[in-house]
């Protein structure tokens, strides 16, 4: 990791799909399907069954990050429904680095399927910098959308074609933005755990 700050935090995400824990399973384990739903993400190369290269381009506010992304299939547990991707990504001008465990967890739901995503994420260098306040409501906008592209990639019949234009940077500033409506609409409630990307909020 970059020298500097280090800043850690839990997201987690529930949603329910109308289909059964298989089809959501066969879509998890697509992995090259699910790194496009990463915001910002683009997959840039198939290492192997088990690992993937991709690039995520973020701006916060006036700064650009560029980070290059190691992608790789961690634990998984087709008995209890669960999977993990591990990604471990650093700036590309050498101004800070993440790792990430995104685990997936189904369960047999009255609507068919509920899907449980929690992310441990932790940042260091540049980035960590913005601090708590604006990291972490900005980390979970980000994850709310993984959520919701991937609630969406399920529902699909078909599985989405790969992207063919450059991910479009995510903006910071849009999201601080939203972050902060909502902390004036529900002073004190928190925005990373129990937000439920297909009631609305976004």
């Amino acid at each position: 990791m970059v020298a500097g700050r280090v800043h850690g935090m839990r997201l987690e995400n529930t949603f329910d799909v109308p289909a059964p824990p298989e089809r959501a399973w066969d879509v998890l384990m697509d992995v090259p399907r699910v790194i496009p739903c990463m915001p910002g993400a683009e997959l840039t190369e198939t290492v192997d069954d088990s690992t993937w290269k991709a690039t995520v381009a973020v701006k916060l506010g006036p700064m650009s990050f560029l980070f290059a992304s190691d992608v790789s299939r961690g634990e998984t547990d087709r008995d209890a429904w669960r999977a993990r991707l591990d990604v471990v990504a650093r700036e590309l001008r050498g101004r800070g680095s993440g790792q990430a465990a995104i685990t997936s967890t189904l369960a047999p739901s009255d609507q068919g399927t509920q899907v449980t995503i929690v992310t441990d994420l932790t940042m260091a260098g540049a980035v960590a910098q913005y601090g708590r306040g604006l990291i972490q409501p900005v980390s979970a906008q980000l994850v709310n959308s993984f959520a919701a592209c991937l609630r969406e990639s399920i529902l699909a019949d078909e599985p989405r074609p790969a992207a063919t234009a450059p991910a479009k940077p995510v903006s910071g500033l849009r999201l601080m933005l939203t972050a902060i409506g909502h902390w004036l609409r529900h002073p004190g409630r928190p925005t990373t755990t129990g937000d439920h990307p297909e009631g609305g909020s976004s």
